[in-house]
């Protein structure tokens, strides 16, 4: 099969043209074939077991969070499904069904199957050993500026703070923190900080 990406008459044709080119070399290389050896005890109406399972994959390479979101975002694409000879997605439910009936003895075949996809394709027996290999895989949330791109107020557990309070570059000019005995705490009001003299607390 030959994917050929460029501008076409249709309005649209899929919003994942990169992943397109990328299931299209899957499929040259039989990179997925390693999941067939996930024997999973299920009737095959329109797709076996293994394409349910591939499109699991599919569905997280499209960034889907939850298989919820396959309806919404992968059941209108058929063009994608094509690459793959799908006539079109699963639905979410269906998805769902398939991972549930997953016994400890097919999470173990699925595992040996993904194992087997990444050591023919990662990098790594190809290191060079003599030096370190980096593991970035670091999942913790980091605040950021409230103008970042597409961000969202968000919750730390234990903490309590602004969005952007941990991050000097992004506090705003007009913020002043507690510097001596004269000033107090001001945010986004400079002008009334150090307007009252300090006093020394009285305890009763």
């Amino acid at each position: 099969m030959t994917i050929e990406i460029g501008f076409t008459d249709e309005q649209i044709n899929t919003q994942y043209a990169p992943l397109a080119a990328l299931l299209a070399h899957y499929r040259e290389h039989q990179v997925l074939s390693a999941l067939d050896q996930v024997q999973i005890p299920m009737k095959k109406r329109d797709f076996t077991p293994t394409d349910k399972l591939k499109q699991v994959l599919v569905s997280i390479l499209a960034s889907c969070a939850t298989l919820s979101e396959v309806n919404s975002r992968l059941k209108a694409e058929r063009h994608l499904a094509r690459v793959l000879d799908w006539t079109r997605f699963v639905d979410q439910s269906n998805l769902s069904r398939t991972l549930d009936v997953l016994t400890l003895k097919q999470i173990d075949q699925l595992r040996r199957g993904t194992t087997d996809i990444w050591r023919s394709r990662g990098r790594t027996k190809a290191h060079d050993w003599r030096g370190y290999l980096w593991l970035d895989f670091d999942l913790s949330g980091l605040p950021c500026s409230l103008r970042a791109e597409e961000s969202q107020k968000g919750y730390f557990s234990d903490k309590k703070t602004r969005v952007d309070a941990s991050w000097h570059v992004s506090v705003s000019s007009d913020t002043e923190k507690l510097s001596g005995q004269t000033c107090l705490l001001a945010i986004g009001t400079p002008a009334i900080a150090c307007s009252q003299p300090w006093k020394e607390p009285k305890l009763h």
